[in-house]
């Protein structure tokens, strides 16, 4: 018991007060960042399945796309998933990023009260539904914190010509699945993932999904790792990147969230690759 007790401590100590979950007790260690796919479990079933094969231990930092991006540039995590392509592409071309790697996508959906007060079913892009809600001032729900959805969410804002300011427009500075339940709770609109849909849709009873399908509301991640050499653990994080790319990383992909939620939660990388 003593010794059991020991190991889980030294686990901890390793892991540090920002590891938000520690997956395998291998002796070769990394560190990722990355934000939904390890909230709705994506990342946990990668690491079961690649900590068997290399002896790995895996120490998991929640963060959105812009935080993670930041960790990888300040070297506190060995790899990212993300999803913000054009400052990955400015981390390849930095030289602080290495081996992107398409590995699957999901898409943006905006969620509302379900009479829809303006009217963003009749929408005809993603960038006119926004322009309604602002002229309704409806709530409208922004995380604001740099992440690839809020990337996304300003860069629709700027196709829409406004620069969204007053009591209807809630910064929470939360993460996807936080920011959906208030938004339930208040009946306010908000632009989620997919795949947080799907897990959270049971408890969203004050919602639905009004718009989607907008080209520009693909939502493609990659995955990059420091450059050889860069940090103790690149080693073991370049050799994950390519898991996740291969047949056995992609198959997971293409099946993960069926057994729960009777549709898979993301789309493999030859779906992606068509949205790249």
């Amino acid at each position: 018991m003593v010794f059991i007790l020991f190991l889980s401590l030294a686990s901890f100590t390793w892991a540090g007060s920002d590891c938000t979950e520690v997956y395998g007790t291998g002796s070769n260690r990394f560190t990722l960042a990355t934000g939904s796919p390890g909230e709705l479990g994506l990342l946990k079933e990668f690491a079961d399945f690649f900590n068997q094969e290399h002896n790995t231990t895996i120490c998991w930092k929640k963060a959105g796309s812009g935080a993670s991006l930041k960790l990888l540039q300040t070297k506190k995590a060995d790899l990212i998933m993300v999803h913000a392509p054009a400052a990955e592409k400015k981390a390849i071309q930095s030289g602080w990023a290495t081996k992107r790697t398409l590995i699957g996508s999901n898409e943006f959906y905006i969620v509302g009260p379900k009479n829809d007060p303006a009217q963003i079913a009749k929408a005809k892009s993603a960038a006119d539904a926004y322009a309604r809600i602002a002229k309704a001032q409806a709530p409208f729900l922004s995380r604001g914190d740099n992440s690839g959805t809020h990337k996304k969410e300003m860069a629709i804002w700027g196709k829409a010509g406004i620069k969204p300011s007053g009591q209807w427009y809630i910064i929470t500075k939360e993460f996807m699945l936080a920011t959906l339940k208030k938004a339930n709770r208040i009946k306010g609109y908000f632009m989620t993932d997919s795949s947080t849909w799907v897990v959270g849709k049971k408890e969203l009873s004050n919602l639905s999904v009004l718009f989607r399908g907008d080209r520009f509301l693909i939502n493609v991640y990659h995955a990059l790792c420091q450059p050889g050499g860069a940090t103790p653990g690149q080693k073991y994080a370049s050799l994950f990147v390519d898991f996740v790319g291969s047949e056995d990383g992609q198959k997971i992909i293409r099946t993960y969230g069926q057994d729960l939620y009777g549709e898979a939660m993301y789309n493999d990388a030859a779906y992606a690759r068509k949205y790249e």
